[in-house]
């Protein structure tokens, strides 16, 4: 795959390595595989399909995969190695955290996690910066790739559609918990 201008210049920035297309998923026995919210409900051929769609990078530990605040119309699915998810410090009731505050972890994300999927699709400035803790191997989707895999292969297309809702919808469910524990925590003081 064509990795787009953008992209490409993005991935020098940050001193991510591109690595040619590994095996075929089908072939490769990787516990992602199964793990994956995203991948599933894939057949070993759609697999194969949708690796001919990515772009695969590598990444060393300390390297940023996804850095909050910018924008980017790509995701990305990691498929070896571990990812900190953390975000820059908000604001709380009022008070501006000091500007050298440490960011503040959210996750750390492991093989088969999918990260970067709600700007890939609506274009908005991501929420999270995600660095590689240890050497990361990743698949990069691109909105672009998307479209072309609804064109050509409709099926895995429409499968990937379908995941994507259902990640997001799954993601938002639980920040709804999140947020009603929270208010009914701070409701009680």
């Amino acid at each position: 795959m064509q990795a787009p201008t953008n992209l490409e210049n993005w991935l020098t920035r940050e001193g991510l390595e591109r690595v040619e297309s590994p095996a075929p998923l089908s072939v490769r026995s990787a516990p992602w595989l199964q793990q994956s919210q995203l991948l599933d409900f894939f057949t070993l051929e759609e697999l194969d399909t949708l690796a001919q769609a990515v772009w695969f990078v590598r990444a060393q530990p300390g390297r940023v995969l996804v850095r909050e605040g910018e924008r980017g119309d790509w995701m990305l699915l990691v498929l070896d190695g571990t990812v900190d998810v953390t975000k820059r410090p908000v604001t709380r009731k009022g008070v501006a955290p000091a500007a050298d505050a440490p960011p503040e972890r959210l996750a750390v994300l492991c093989p088969g996690a999918a990260v970067g999927e709600m700007s890939m699709l609506d274009g908005e400035p991501r929420f999270a910066t995600c660095t590689a803790i240890e050497p990361v191997e990743a698949a990069i989707l691109t909105r672009a790739a998307i479209a072309g895999l609804i064109r050509d292969h409709p099926t895995v297309g429409a499968k990937l559609l379908v995941k994507l809702t259902q990640l997001l919808a799954q993601r938002l469910r639980n920040t709804t918990h999140q947020m009603m524990r929270f208010i009914e925590n701070n409701s009680k003081e």
